[in-house]
């Protein structure tokens, strides 16, 4: 029993002969304890029976018992922790009893909070057990992570395996369009005799769609059932012949050019027309120019588009912005001229319009018709594509089915 600072030991004896006595400060009783000399106060009496001992420290005793309650709770939760780390399966719950062990409130640090209660000679000894705990707790936890890591990576492997003997996956290229492979061929061809590419608006004004090409205000191609107006004075263009104007307004004479670029008609859908298409408007301006260069340049066309056995034949026609006007036939490249069904049994095939330009279209331009002259023509380039690749439906074109576009 303790009680304010005194600890009474209360043991039988069995005889004591010699009467009562005291005990040196060297003495020691075997009593099954030890009590330790230093500690021990005179003994007030001794008698048969029962002794008492007195003392104002703490006792070692009690100091053997807190050591061994530490080091059993430090046991304890080591041993929990191996145990909870073996039967642990996923490294998200391994990480769950590192924090509940080794975090801010673990089990480990609430021990070490309770260092204060114990004695300062024992702390070392405490803090010790504590330390290879913690060591011995981590390296078993990174031996289980390591573990799972690998196991997962196994596994993630064998998921994702590759067979290396199947055939691989065919990467699709694209492929031109018809209408594009026809209008390089064209650009090739009249740029290697010397002329330009020119490209210009398809939201044109009326006046360069219609008045400055010598198309008078009540023509018919200016109805609305033939054009899509935006407003009074804005259309969708009809033609590229507006390109042709605006370069000639410029004044840079002499011009060699050709425009190519996409039109718009009001044109119900058939198998040779649409509301939008491409067209080729070429344009030549310069001092002594005559119908027989126009006649010379459209053959050579010819015969480098459609073959060097072409030939070429021009019927009269009437065009507002040329004067005289015609239009052209190539000799049917199918039959040489003969007849077949692709012709129509007539040997020719008509594929454009042409002429020299009207004066009047040079003076609105402000070019002076008794110095310069000229020649222009126009092609549908789907009518090229389809006589070139022998395509019996302009529908076919915009369809965008690849197994007709891989034919080309």
């Amino acid at each position: 029993m303790q009680a304010q600072g005194l600890f009474l030991i209360m043991a039988q004896v069995s005889v004591f002969r010699a009467g009562p006595r005291t005990l040196s400060a060297n003495e020691s009783l075997d009593l099954g304890i030890r009590v330790v000399p230093r500690i021990i106060r005179p003994l007030l009496c001794m008698q048969q029976g029962t002794f008492f001992v007195y003392s104002t420290r703490t006792p070692i005793i009690e100091m053997t018992r807190k050591e061994d309650t530490m080091k059993a709770k430090v046991d304890q939760i080591r041993e929990q922790a191996l145990a909870q780390i073996k039967d642990c399966d996923t490294i998200e719950k391994l990480n769950e009893i590192r924090v509940s062990i080794l975090g801010k409130k673990g089990e480990l640090t609430e021990v070490l909070k309770s260092m204060k209660d114990v004695a300062p000679e024992d702390r070392p000894k405490v803090g010790q057990w504590v330390n290879e705990t913690r060591t011995e707790i981590e390296t078993v936890l990174e031996e289980a992570k390591t573990r799972m890591e690998k196991a997962v990576r196994e596994a993630k492997m064998r998921a994702e395996v590759i067979d290396v003997t199947l055939p691989a996956k065919k990467a699709e290229i694209g492929h031109r369009h018809p209408n594009t492979i026809a209008l390089e061929e064209v650009e090739r061809i009249f740029v290697g005799m010397g002329y330009e590419v020119v490209e210009g608006p398809e939201v044109e004004k009326d006046y360069y769609n219609f008045e400055a090409l010598n198309i008078p205000a009540d023509h018919p191609a200016k109805d609305e059932q033939d054009t899509f107006y935006i407003n009074g004075d804005i259309l969708l263009r009809t033609q590229t012949s507006g390109v042709q104007v605006h370069e000639m307004e410029k004044g840079k004479l002499p011009i060699r050019m050709i425009a190519p670029g996409r039109v718009f008609r009001a044109d119900e859908v058939d198998a040779t027309h649409s509301p939008s298409f491409h067209q080729i408007e070429g344009l030549v301006i310069d001092k002594n120019i005559t119908f027989a260069d126009l006649k010379g340049t459209l053959a050579e066309f010819a015969k480098e588009m459609f073959g060097e056995d072409t030939r070429v034949k021009f019927r009269p026609h009437h065009f507002p912005f040329t004067e005289p006007s015609a239009e052209m036939d190539v000799s049917c490249f199918k039959c040489g001229g003969k007849g077949c069904r692709f012709c129509k049994g007539e040997g020719w095939i008509e594929i454009l319009g042409c002429g020299m330009v009207h004066p009047h279209v040079l003076e609105m331009s402000h070019i002076d018709p008794e110095e310069y002259t000229g020649f222009a023509f126009g092609v549908g380039l789907e009518r090229i594509a389809l006589l070139k690749y022998e395509i019996d439906d302009m529908r076919l074109l915009y369809e965008n089915d690849i197994r007709f576009l891989k034919q080309f």
